[in-house]
């Protein structure tokens, strides 16, 4: 399996940085952005396997960045984070279509088997699109 495209959004550049570089180590592809804005930028020009993405920022926050991401694209693989975790938010991130939910700070482990877990639900919705364009191209063909 290739290595996982994550982008990481967090206004905390220090804690962003930090968790980037250990993402790298462990083998991911990691770019980063610092606000819900440039986050919502960078993925209507590149595709992600994952997306973490913290859920207390200024401006857009998470819950926000989320819809936003999710209008753009719905099948984005979104795991929210958080150091102001509540289980109501939690909730309803889920309910508006993330994948999951963690508090920081986040066990690396814990989240890199999350992004590997979202890497596979990605790639299986890409299968499912071409069966479904495969299937539609053959029933206009008469095949």
């Amino acid at each position: 399996m290739a290595a996982a495209k994550v982008l990481l959004v967090d206004d905390e550049v220090d804690f962003c940085t930090v968790l980037a570089e250990r993402m790298e180590n462990r083998g991911f592809q990691v770019e980063t952005a610092q606000s819900g804005m440039e986050a919502v930028e960078l993925v209507k020009g590149k595709a992600y396997d994952a997306i973490v993405l913290d859920l207390a920022m200024p401006e857009m926050d998470g819950i926000e960045t989320l819809k936003a991401l999710l209008k753009i694209n719905p099948d984005l693989q979104i795991i929210l984070l958080t150091g102001r975790a509540t289980l109501q938010k939690g909730i309803e991130a889920v309910k508006l279509g993330a994948v999951d939910f963690l508090e920081k700070p986040a066990d690396i482990d814990a989240l890199v088997g999350k992004i590997k877990e979202a890497q596979l639900k990605r790639d299986e919705l890409f299968e499912k699109r071409l069966e479904d364009s495969i299937s539609e191209i053959m029933k206009k063909k008469s095949w």
